[in-house]
């Protein structure tokens, strides 16, 4: 039983329309759960986008605040919102694109000893974040739970983008180990040490 508003038909007109998504495909976007990680120049259209579509519940995770630097491409944040942390600023814009999703904004980063209990919520994960150790933890945390997710990189002019589902080749299929850095970001990379029971496709 469907029980969108007049206003939720009369919003999501132009999905529903559509022979391959129609009412059931937009109740089924309405009980969607997404995260995406990184609040950047990926992470703030895709969660405006999100959001517009009616997705119901949007987690997105991200440790930064906005910078002037950030404006000219991450286009969820505003020069008013200089300063403060990009979760809530996407949150705010987020809901006012469409006050009928939940957004849950978690102003911290994703880290080997945190990764699996945030993403075990939801249904889908979005890579929108700019280095390679975190990827790997995406990926990493992503197929040990069983979890499809969508990897997207940008350099300049040139942008990859795949989608894991479990089951399928993952990140490190493509891209295979990531070698140590002079300088490794603290414990991102440990998650193989926490749950070494990691098997690849």
């Amino acid at each position: 039983m469907f029980d969108f508003t007049e206003e939720e038909l009369n919003r999501y007109s132009r999905h529903i329309l559509l022979q391959d998504v129609g009412v059931e495909g937009q109740e089924k976007i309405r009980n969607a759960k997404v995260l995406v990680v990184g609040a950047g120049g990926l992470g703030a259209p895709v969660s405006l986008y999100l959001a517009a579509a009616g997705v119901g519940e949007i987690g997105i995770i991200d440790g930064d605040v906005v910078d002037l630097s950030n404006l000219q491409r991450q286009v969820i944040h505003f020069t008013k919102d200089v300063g403060i942390a990009k979760v809530l600023s996407a949150k705010e814009k987020m809901l006012a694109i469409n006050p009928n999703v939940k957004v849950n904004a978690i102003q911290d980063l994703l880290m080997a000893n945190n990764a699996l209990d945030i993403i075990k919520d939801y249904d889908f994960v979005v890579d929108g974040t700019d280095n390679f150790p975190v990827k790997f933890l995406i990926n990493d945390a992503c197929v040990m739970a069983g979890k499809p997710f969508s990897h997207g990189g940008i350099l300049r002019f040139e942008g990859q983008t795949f989608t894991h589902v479990p089951g399928s080749a993952c990140y490190r299929c493509v891209f295979g180990v990531l070698l140590p850095a002079p300088s490794p970001p603290s414990n991102v990379m440990n998650i193989l040490d926490l749950l070494p029971s990691f098997e690849c496709f």
